[in-house]
């Protein structure tokens, strides 16, 4: 399909609401961008939507697992009543305690979640990676000493045993749904206990989310169940849609994404979660595949490199695109900016299979901004944007030298991080905006409501030795998008080098189709040729860049479990190669342009 074609083909309906937005120029040259739309004010706790949905629609069911070939559900009558027994028999907690969760993503975990803040009680579920055989237990001692839990759940006592044993967790109780130890509480006991009221208050503490600690130790932030309330309403105000979602999903639920504007939101609306057990990377990606040949879902989000990934299996398979095309009426990534190529072949396929393009949307925030602060709520087919603000919540663009700093400002804002009252006090200006850290512009300085884009985080930034600065997030983006499908994601380096390096990461599937390593190499080299042709400054050119082996390694931490590259980790897990990248006589393996 050409260019032309693509561009002109329509869209499926979103069942968007209407934009709006109020404008304020200000005379130190920042842009306040507000949303004026009310949004939903009828649920103020996280357990006000399952008592809602229990009575307006018992036997839909909320969420699904995988059970063999089927699928294990529970619907909301049931959901509600596993909920009101599990609190009561966690009747060890008050409110004010802290429940540790090990655990992936599973029914379970989100009954006892639920029932732990019904009773005010505040979850804190860390990544399983800090717990699991063979993981560095430091970065769950650390989180820890941050969080205090008084009790911790797992969901298989055996996956996590030596975390469980270590000092750090020592004489807590613990429930665990599969091979509990002769200490623990059996998750299922718990269920016959008699049913506990609710008790939890709006400004009850309902989840401690750890931060990703990409730029320092990570630290816990506060989500009230206000906050988490409020911003699933925020969201369902983008959409005129009285139809509940239906979503098949595997954003890890030890970060605000998969926790609260995918888990919560289902919830809030009444919708359906298929829980997906895959992963984007090459070797956990099938799991994701069989899941999507099976159920159709209504709204679908993943970070970009599941989206590469889903790109290719949706070119060769006819059968998944059908399936996964029927209902789908909004597409979603996260966790990172998306190449616009990869956004591109989805479009694609959706056109050849339906003859319609679907909506692709993201959003943009942070775990301490609920985390949506900014989505795009309107059509559209352009990679790269962050949207503009939520319902009830306004954005600051603050001049920061060359770029503007994004600052926010809604009811869904954190109060701060746990134990540190003076960080959370500097979080915030003294018009009481958030500072995330980053940059932002407006697409077109004339008509802010044509959207913003992201501009790259302030910290992650660098100048080269002339003192030409980098964007990186913005210079990775466009690096991997020349590229057009050989690599799944990019490394930038190069703080006080001559110039920019990259180490990339290949595609297993375009690698399939392209065994012979010199035509790789070729379609790298070609595509950031042709990058630094059209580039306007050295801060946007490559200079170098090295393949490396293999995927990033998710036990480290160098993959997040939402499926990201930590920049960071990445280059100093790997000081050889970056050694080969700035050689002063680089050796045949590296690029250079």
């Amino acid at each position: 399909m050409d260019d032309a074609s693509l561009a002109t083909a329509p869209f499926r309906d979103a069942r968007y609401a209407p934009r709006r937005l109020e404008i304020e120029r200000r005379e130190d040259g920042s842009l306040v961008l507000a949303n004026p739309t009310p949004f939903g004010t009828d649920f103020t706790t996280t357990l006000d939507a399952l008592v809602h949905w229990a009575s307006a629609a018992p036997d839909r069911v909320w969420l699904a697992e995988r059970a063999g070939e089927g699928w294990r559900t529970v619907d909301y009558a049931t959901a509600l009543t596993r909920v009101s027994a599990l609190a009561g028999g966690l009747k060890g907690l008050k409110r004010g305690d802290c429940l540790l969760i090990l655990a992936r993503n599973t029914i379970d975990h989100a009954l006892i979640c639920y029932a732990a803040m019904a009773l005010g009680v505040a979850v804190a579920p860390v990544s399983p990676q800090y717990g699991l055989a063979g993981a560095d237990l430091s970065r769950l001692a650390y989180a820890c000493g941050v969080l205090s839990p008084d009790a911790v759940y797992a969901d298989d006592a055996a996956a996590f045993a030596g975390a469980l044993s270590a000092e750090f967790l020592r004489g807590l109780p613990v429930v665990a749904s599969i091979n509990a130890r002769p200490t623990d509480i059996a998750f299922d006991s718990l269920l016959t206990s008699a049913p506990a009221a609710f008790v939890a208050r709006p400004d009850d503490t309902a989840k401690l989310l750890l931060t990703s600690g990409s730029t320092g130790r990570p630290k816990a932030v506060i989500g009230l169940h206000r906050n988490i309330a409020v911003n699933a309403a925020q969201i369902a105000a983008c959409f005129d849609d009285p139809d509940p979602p239906v979503v098949v999903n595997a954003a890890p639920w030890s970060h605000s994404l998969g926790a609260n504007a995918i888990l919560h939101m289902v919830l809030h609306r009444g919708g359906t979660l298929y829980i997906d057990a895959g992963q984007p990377t090459a070797a956990r990606f099938a799991e994701t595949i069989r899941n999507l040949s099976e159920v159709s879902p209504t709204y679908h989000n993943m970070v970009p490199a599941g989206w590469g990934l889903f790109a290719s299996a949706l070119e060769k398979d006819d059968a998944l695109a059908r399936t996964f095309f029927k209902r789908v009426r909004v597409l979603q990534y996260g966790g990172a900016s998306m190449a616009q190529s990869i956004l591109d072949r989805v479009q694609a396929v959706a056109v050849r299979t339906i003859g319609e393009r679907v909506t692709f949307a993201t959003g943009y925030g942070s775990t301490e901004t609920g985390p949506t602060a900014c989505n795009i709520h309107w059509l559209n087919a352009r990679s790269g944007m962050i949207g503009l603000p939520v319902p009830g919540t306004a954005v600051k663009l603050v001049p920061a030298g060359e770029k503007f700093e994004i600052r926010v400002k809604g009811p869904q804002i954190s109060p701060g991080y746990l134990g540190e009252p003076q960080l959370s006090a500097e979080a915030f200006d003294v018009e009481g905006f958030y500072r995330l850290g980053d940059a932002a512009r407006a697409i077109d300085p004339a008509d802010p409501e044509a959207g913003l884009m992201f501009d790259g985080r302030l910290v992650e930034n660098f100048k080269l030795a002339s003192g030409t600065f980098v964007a990186a997030g913005a210079l990775r983006v466009a690096a991997v998008s020349a590229i057009g499908g050989a690599a799944l994601d990019a490394v930038v380096c190069g703080e006080g080098q001559e110039g920019v390096g990259l180490m990339l990461f290949l595609d297993p599937s375009f690698n399939a189709r392209h065994p012979d390593p010199a035509e790789v190499r070729e379609a790298i080299r070609s595509g950031l040729a042709k990058m630094n042709a059209a580039a306007k400054g050295g801060g946007g050119k490559i200079w170098r860049a090295l393949i490396l082996d293999g995927a990033p390694d998710a036990a480290s931490g160098e993959l997040t479990d939402k499926g990201y590259i930590n920049q960071a980790m990445a280059r100093d897990r790997r000081p050889a190669e970056v050694a080969r990248l700035f050689a002063d006589a680089p050796d045949d393996g590296v690029m250079v342009f």
